[in-house]
C-alpha cells in the first residue's frame, strides 16, 4: 500500500486535523495479543462503528479494551461527539456524568450485568481494511473530542474539555519527550486505563498521532506486564504508576528488554525510581501534569531532577499556586501547586500544593512531605497522611491511613516522632488492610474519609 496518513500532508488553511497522523498505511497503531494492526485496518473498524452511532452531542467511553477504546473514541470524534471520560467507570461517577449530558449514551464492548441507560454495545470488528487511497479523515480542529473529570481526590469531580487542537499540541511534548530517549518509532504497554487523561496521552493520542503502536491490554499483574511487552515489537516504553512499578520490582518477574519507562498519576521518589532504571536498564521519564493542563514537563526522577518544561510552557507563580500557559490552552490555568522557578523560567522546583501546606503553633509542614515519611517507616507498605475537615470549633486534625502488617499505631507513631513534629503527628492514625486507590492509583477524599470514619 502506498497511502500515507501525516499530519503535514493536509491542507494548511483547513480548519480540520487529521484523526490519525505519522507513518503509512501498514504502520502499527495497535496489538492484540500478539497480531499487530495497520493503520488502513483501524481506520475501517473506526468507521465500521461510527455508523452505526445514534445522534448526540457526547458519549460514556466504557470500553475496558485499549484498542476497543481506541476506535471508539474516533468513531464518537467522526460523528462530533464528545467522549465522556468520569473519574471512573463506577456506575454512580457514570450516572452523574450522563446526567450533565442530557441525551448521551454509553458505548462498550463488554455486555455489563447492570448497563447505564442508553448503553450500546460495540459491533464486532470485521470491517475489512479498504484499498485504494484512503486519507485519513479530518476532525474540526476546535471540536470538544473529550471532557475529562478530575480525580475527586481533592473533593468533587470537575470537568475539562479538550479539543482536537489542544490534543494534538500537548501531545507534541510528549512526543518530543519520548524521541529524546527511545527514537523516531515505539511500541507502549501502560498500565494505566485510556479514561484518565495521563493514559489518554500516552495511550490513545500517542499511537494515533505519531508512528507509534500500542497493546490493547491493560495488564494489572506483573506476569501479565511482561506478556504484554513480549507481544510488541520494540522499542518499547512502558507506561505506569509508582504504585505499580513497586509491584513489579518486588515481583521479581523479568521482562523483555524495554527503553523506557514512564510514570504519573503520584510523585515518585527517587530511590523507587534508581531501583526501577537498574532493575529494568531503562530510564524512567516521570511526567508532570494534570486533567486541566495536560502533560507540561518531564524529568528524570532517578536524579532527582528539576522538571524541564515543554516547549512553548510558561510558569507564572501565585501566592496560592501557579498559573500554566501552554500552547494547548486556550487561556492560563490556574493549578494549586507551589513551584519555584529555575534557569530562567525553563526549569522548576515543586514545593507542594497550596491546600496541602500546614501551619499550626508556627511550625509549618506539607502533607506531601508528611506522608513521605510514613512511607519511610520501615514496615509500612501503602499510605498517606491527609486533613480532615473542620469540627465543631474549627479545627482540621491531621489523620493517617496506613497499610503496615505486623506493625500498630503506636509503633508507627513512635518511629515518626524522630522525624515529624509533635503538633504534626497524625491522630488518628488507621491501620487499614488497602488503600482505597482507584485505577490509577490517586486516593479520592471520600473514601478516605469512609476509612477514617468521618
Amino acid at each position: 500500500m502506498a497511502i500515507v496518513y501525516d499530519s503535514y500532508r493536509h491542507d494548511p488553511a483547513s480548519t480540520g486535523l487529521p484523526l490519525l497522523v505519522a507513518g503509512h498505511a501498514a504502520r502499527t497503531v495497535a496489538w492484540r495479543g500478539a497480531g499487530a494492526v495497520s493503520a488502513a485496518q483501524f481506520l475501517a473498524h473506526v468507521q465500521q462503528v461510527a455508523a452505526g452511532l445514534p445522534t448526540a452531542t457526547a458519549a460514556v467511553n466504557l470500553c475496558d479494551d485499549r484498542y476497543a477504546f481506541l476506535v471508539a473514541f474516533c468513531a464518537i470524534a467522526l460523528r462530533g461527539q464528545a467522549n465522556l471520560l468520569p473519574s471512573s467507570r463506577q456506575p454512580q461517577a457514570v450516572m452523574e456524568v450522563m446526567a450533565a449530558h442530557p441525551g448521551s449514551y454509553a458505548l462498550g464492548e463488554l455486555a455489563l450485568d447492570a448497563p447505564p441507560p442508553g448503553y450500546r454495545l460495540m459491533p464486532v470488528l470485521d470491517a475489512p481494511a479498504a484499498d485504494g487511497e484512503t486519507p485519513a479523515p479530518l476532525i474540526p480542529a476546535e471540536q470538544v473530542v473529550a471532557i475529562g473529570y478530575t480525580s475527586g481526590s481533592t473533593g468533587v469531580p470537575k470537568a475539562y474539555p479538550k479539543t482536537w487542537r489542544s490534543f494534538h499540541a500537548s501531545n507534541a511534548g510528549n512526543m518530543r519527550a519520548l524521541r529524546a530517549v527511545v527514537g523516531p518509532r515505539f511500541d507502549v504497554v501502560a498500565t494505566v486505563p485510556p479514561q484518565h487523561m495521563y493514559g489518554m496521552e500516552a495511550s490513545v493520542l500517542l499511537p494515533l498521532l505519531g508512528d507509534v503502536g500500542v497493546h490493547a491490554a491493560r495488564p494489572f499483574f506483573p506476569a501479565d506486564v511482561a506478556d504484554a511487552l513480549a507481544q510488541t515489537r520494540g522499542p518499547r516504553v512502558l507506561v505506569i504508576t509508582p504504585i505499580h512499578l513497586r509491584a513489579l520490582i518486588e515481583s521479581g518477574v523479568a521482562l523483555p528488554p524495554i527503553a523506557a519507562m514512564m510514570s504519573a498519576t503520584a510523585p515518585m521518589p527517587a530511590e523507587l525510581a534508581a531501583a526501577a532504571e537498574q532493575r529494568f536498564g531503562a530510564p524512567l521519564l516521570e511526567v508532570f501534569g494534570s486533567t486541566e493542563t495536560c502533560v507540561i514537563a518531564s524529568r528524570r526522577a532517578a536524579a532527582d531532577e528539576p522538571w524541564t518544561l515543554y516547549d512553548g510552557v510558561r510558569l507564572h507563580p501565585q501566592p496560592d499556586g501557579t498559573l500554566v500557559d501552554a500552547p494547548q490552552l486556550d487561556q492560563p490555568i490556574a493549578l494549586a501547586d507551589i513551584v519555584a522557578l529555575q534557569d530562567e523560567g525553563r526549569r522548576f522546583r515543586l514545593c507542594g500544593r497550596h491546600a496541602d501546606l500546614l501551619e499550626i503553633a508556627g511550625k509549618r509542614a506539607s502533607l506531601g512531605d508528611l506522608t513521605r515519611r510514613l512511607l519511610a517507616v520501615p514496615g509500612v507498605r501503602d499510605g498517606v497522611v491527609f486533613q480532615l475537615d473542620g469540627d465543631a470549633i474549627g479545627v482540621k486534625r491531621i489523620a493517617a491511613l496506613a497499610v503496615a502488617p505486623g506493625l500498630d499505631e503506636h509503633g508507627i507513631l513512635e518511629a515518626l516522632r524522630g522525624s515529624v513534629e509533635p503538633v504534626f503527628l497524625p491522630r488518628p492514625l488507621r491501620l487499614v488492610d488497602a488503600l482505597p486507590r482507584n485505577e490509577t492509583g490517586k486516593l479520592p477524599r471520600s473514601a478516605l474519609m469512609e476509612l477514617i470514619g468521618r
